[in-house]
């Protein structure tokens, strides 16, 4: 008997395209095994998509700003809190 040995390989997908697939799932336009058919994927996976999709969604709302955008405030913010510390301290010595 010949053993076969099979490489799985790691797919990576587009934002773009399982921003797709989960939008076709909540939507409940297929079931979620239609859509691993059509797509050549597994239904688990495109039930990980929906549910990000559906807890990521009220991030849209934030005033336009990603959550990115809203840490990257916030460590700037900080930044300069500690670099005015320093410079009233300094200033002080």
């Amino acid at each position: 008997m010949e053993h076969v040995r099979y490489e799985k390989r790691r797919s990576r997908f587009t934002a773009e395209f399982k921003a797709k697939v989960a939008l076709s799932a909540v939507r409940e336009e297929r079931t979620s095994t239609e859509l691993a058919q059509e797509h050549g994927i597994l239904p688990v996976q495109i039930s990980e998509w929906k549910r990000q999709l559906i807890d990521g969604a009220a991030g849209v709302f934030l005033h336009g700003k990603s959550k990115e955008a809203m840490e990257s405030e916030k460590t700037e913010e900080k930044l300069y809190e500690q670099i005015g510390r320093k410079r009233h301290v300094k200033h002080h010595l």
